[in-house]
């Protein structure tokens, strides 16, 4: 099976493929930096998920195999709690001799996303330990560029580090550099770890057959909100339900959440709390 990185998602992904549903993971030589970065060097044409089905497409149609893998993630404010960062991953499954496409994705709170702005003088070792620098990487970069955009990356050692935070800051117009977090795969250990549980959680699905047409890949489709406040009772944007079913013959099927949870907190009520 074919899989388009390169950034080692192969660390993350071969070994429940392999063992669990016994395909091996062939690396595509494609540049998948063509689709956008993080660093904002190549802006993505497309939304992750979109993306994350062309580099499937692309790994397949330059390894000539029939099957392929593809991950793609994007990072923000968590859509319930603006203020907590949170990483939102797909993964793209796609058999060419099924006409199978089968995706998996995942909010994935647990994330180092951040970002800081400082002097050249300033010290970012705080900052740095939180998100866990050196084994994360760093990107620097003018906060308010001059002279065009100028990036620094791969910046473990500290006085590297410290060069690139002087340079950065004598190319900006406010005199101070802006520190991000590296998000590519191979440099943020706790981005591949979520890689992995969503790879687990794909290869679980593909080995779940639809009981209507007992095609691989039975699995949510979507959820649906409107689970009611403890106080007063009124639908709340928290989910309700849970639709599983088939992408290739149609069948659905409607569940109540997993975890069993059957009213909102007030605090996420529009009436309790507006």
């Amino acid at each position: 099976m074919a899989l388009a990185t390169r950034h080692g998602k192969e660390r993350a992904l071969g070994r429940p493929f392999r063992h669990a549903l016994g395909l091996p993971l062939v690396l595509a030589d494609i540049d998948t930096d063509a689709l956008g970065t993080f660093d904002g060097d190549r802006p993505r044409p497309a939304p992750p998920r979109d993306t994350c089905r062309l580099k499937a497409e692309r790994g397949m149609a330059a390894t000539g195999l029939a099957r392929g893998l593809a991950s793609e993630g994007s990072f923000g404010p968590h859509p319930q709690l603006p203020l907590l960062p949170v990483g939102e991953e797909w993964l793209v499954f796609l058999d060419r001799e099924q006409g199978l496409v089968v995706e998996e994705r995942m909010l994935a709170p647990r994330t180092n996303f951040s970002h800081l702005r400082l002097a050249a003088d300033a010290d970012p070792s705080s900052w740095l330990r939180r998100i866990g620098h050196p084994s994360h990487g760093v990107l620097v970069r003018p906060s308010q560029p001059l002279d065009g955009p100028a990036l620094w990356r791969d910046l473990d050692d500290p006085d590297d580090l410290r060069q690139a935070i002087l340079r950065a800051a004598a190319a900006s117009a406010d005199g101070q550099a802006l520190l991000e977090t590296d998000m590519r795969a191979h440099r943020n250990p706790t981005r591949m770890a979520s890689i992995r549980r969503l790879g687990f959680r794909l290869v679980r699905r593909l080995a779940r057959r639809c009981p209507a047409c007992r095609t691989p890949g039975f699995g949510e489709l979507e959820t649906l909100p409107g689970l009611p406040c403890s106080w007063c009772g009124t639908p709340t944007g928290l989910v309700l339900w849970e639709v599983v079913g088939c992408t290739t013959c149609g069948h659905r099927e409607r569940h109540p959440r997993r975890d069993g949870r059957l009213q909102a907190d007030p605090g996420q009520c529009p009436l309790c709390n507006p």
